[in-house]
Parts: C-alpha cells; structure tokens; sequence
C-alpha cells in the first residue's frame, strides 16, 4: 500500500499548516508592530498639540493631503475658527500650521495603512484556507474593533473641537488610548497562540500572569487620564506630591461632584497612576520570587522576571518623564515602551495559562 507522502516522518499537509500558520503568525505580529507604531505617533500628535487640526473626518477623502498654496490656506481658515487657535496659536504662521496639520495626517495616514495591512492579507490567507473556523471569527471581530476605534478616534478630536475647548476631552483619550491598547493585546495573544508549543515543557503560573495583564491595561487607561488633563505637567517631585506623600483630601476631592475627580482633578489623577503603578511593580516582584521558587528553571520563571525587571525600568522612566516635566522624548519613550511592557505580559499571560 501507498504511503502518503512525508518530511522526516511528519505528513506533508501537517508541514504545510504548520507553514502556513507560521506565516499568519508572523503577519500578525507585523500588525501588532504597526498599532504600537500608531500609539507613537498619536502620542507625538498629542504632545505637540497637533490633535486638533484637521477639523474634519474624511476617512477616504482625507487620504489626500493639500496639494496647493489655496488648498493650505483653506485648510488654514477652518483650523481658525476652533477655540484651540483663538486662545493658544493666535498668529501662528502657515508653516507652523503645516507642522501640526502633518503629525495629525500622519497619525490618520496610518489607521488607514493598518487598515489595508489587515485585511487584504486577511482575504488572501482567507482565500488559501490558512485562516478558518474560530480563528478567522477572532481575527473579523478584532477588525470590527479596529473600525470602531477609528469612530473612537474622530469622537475624541471632535470633543475638542467644541466652543471653549482647547484639547480633546480626557477621558475619550484615555478610551481611545485603552482600546488601542486592547487592540495589541487581542493581536499579541492571538499570533503568540498560534505557535507550537506542544514540544516545550511550559510550567503552570495560576492566574497571576493574567491578572498582570489586567493590572497593566488599567494603569495605561489612568496614564491616559493623565496624558489627557496634563495631570504630568504639576507635581513634578517623587515620591512626595506638593510635599505630602498622600495629598489631603480636601485636595484629592476638590471637584463637585466627587465622581469627576476620578477624571478632571490633576491631583487626584495623578496620584491614582502613582498607587497603581506601586501595585504594579510589587505584584510584578511577587510574581517572579513565587515563580522562582516554584520552578526556577522553567520559561515561565524567566518570563515573570523579565515582567518584573520591565514594570520596574517603565516606573523608573515614568518618574523621570514627571521630574523632567514631561518633554517629548521621555513622554513618547514612556508611552512605547507601556506597550512593549504590554505585549511581553500579553505573551506571558497567554502561554502559561493553567
């Protein structure tokens, strides 16, 4: 009898999923690169204060920058009649507008790129039978979540573009910024899910690695509250706030009602994203001597120190940004590097799931 073809004893059509799966896994890493790429860029769109000008969303139409001197000016005129340039850029020059209207460009530019990145390899891995069944339902619904993220992304600049506002609103950054941040998370565990695993002895970490993760996606949603209010642009001292290490309460609860402290008083703000992330860094450091204990030798033992060491190194950065006033260098270093302490808790989370 026939025997089917094979590659050291391993069937052919196993070799040929497997490639395939590879080849997925790796374009969905590429992906994950690009959102962390996207979340540079709209935070250097932020901090140049560039959010704001262009006042209209044209998701196909937009595509085309101006062209002409005329088109420039008319762009020019519409950012004029938005409160941000009467109260903070009157007399800016042209060029200066050119400056800010290309960072905000550039950051949609690039939500229209990730936007073909995903879905005509989608179509055609789709196509090939490489993406089926529960996969391919995982992969639409983060689709889906992506178009909504860019209906996320116009409510934001919109809510700036209201008479009297002269940035967006902070508590639709900090949304726009956590669904972005869940958006690498879903593409991180996916493609880190597709790998093989089946030849490594991986050992069980509980439930910690997840509730790490969890830890991790609530502290970049409160940086976003304080990147939103410039909550980092006061209290520039560590580890005492305005010579208190816990501010009174008269001042953590200034604002009527009491529920909006939680989103428009910088004291109170920021001082959630320190205690957070001082419970962050100490379950991470409890994470990795339980682990240690548990199987010092093991992948996952190494994977809960390397958290640590980076929950570590992202407050030690974060405390320099604050002392330093925020410049743009430590405030985009900052924010990247979130999303690379992210994708390694992601990975970790995924892959030593009991």
């Amino acid at each position: 009898m026939a025997v089917a073809a094979s590659t050291e004893g391993v069937p052919l059509a196993r070799v040929s999923r497997s490639q395939s799966l590879t080849a997925v896994r790796i374009w969905i890493y590429g992906l994950a690169a690009l959102v962390v790429l996207m979340i540079a860029v709209g935070g250097a769109t932020r901090l140049t204060g560039s959010g704001l000008s262009i006042t209209e969303w044209k998701p196909v139409t937009g595509a085309i920058p101006p062209l002409t001197e005329q088109a420039w000016l008319a762009e020019f005129e519409k950012y004029k009649q938005i409160s941000q340039y009467e109260l903070l850029n009157k007399g800016m020059t042209l060029s200066e507008f050119k400056f800010i209207y290309a960072w905000e460009w550039g950051h949609r530019q690039l939500g229209r790129l990730i936007g073909l990145a995903f879905f005509l390899p989608l179509i055609w891995f789709w196509a090939r039978g490489a993406i089926k069944g529960k996969l391919a339902l995982t992969l639409l619904s983060i689709g889906a979540l992506g178009g909504l993220q860019g209906t996320i992304g116009w409510i934001m600049v919109a809510s700036g573009l209201e008479p009297g506002m002269t940035a967006v609103a902070p508590i639709k950054l900090a949304l726009h910024l956590t669904v972005a941040s869940i958006i690498l998370v879903c593409l991180v565990w996916v493609a880190s899910g597709l790998k093989d695993r089946s030849a490594t002895d991986e050992v069980s970490a509980g439930s910690a690695p997840r509730i790490l993760l969890g830890l991790i996606l609530l502290q970049i949603a409160l940086g976003g509250l304080v990147a939103g209010s410039k909550a980092g642009m006061t209290y520039n001292t560590w580890p005492l706030m305005d010579g208190a290490l816990v501010p009174p309460s008269s001042a953590l609860f200034s604002v009527k009602p009491w529920i909006e402290n939680f989103v428009d008083n910088v004291v109170l703000v920021q001082f959630n994203h320190r205690l957070v992330a001082y419970a962050l860094v100490a379950f991470a450091l409890w994470h990795a001597w339980t682990m240690r204990r548990k199987a010092p030798d093991s992948k996952a033992s190494r994977r809960a120190t390397a958290m640590a060491g980076l929950t570590l190194g992202q407050m030690a950065l974060g405390i320099v940004t604050l002392l330093l006033v925020v410049p743009l260098w430590a405030g985009l270093a900052h924010q990247v590097f979130a999303m690379a302490v992210l994708a390694m808790a992601t990975v970790h989370a995924r892959v030593s799931a009991p």
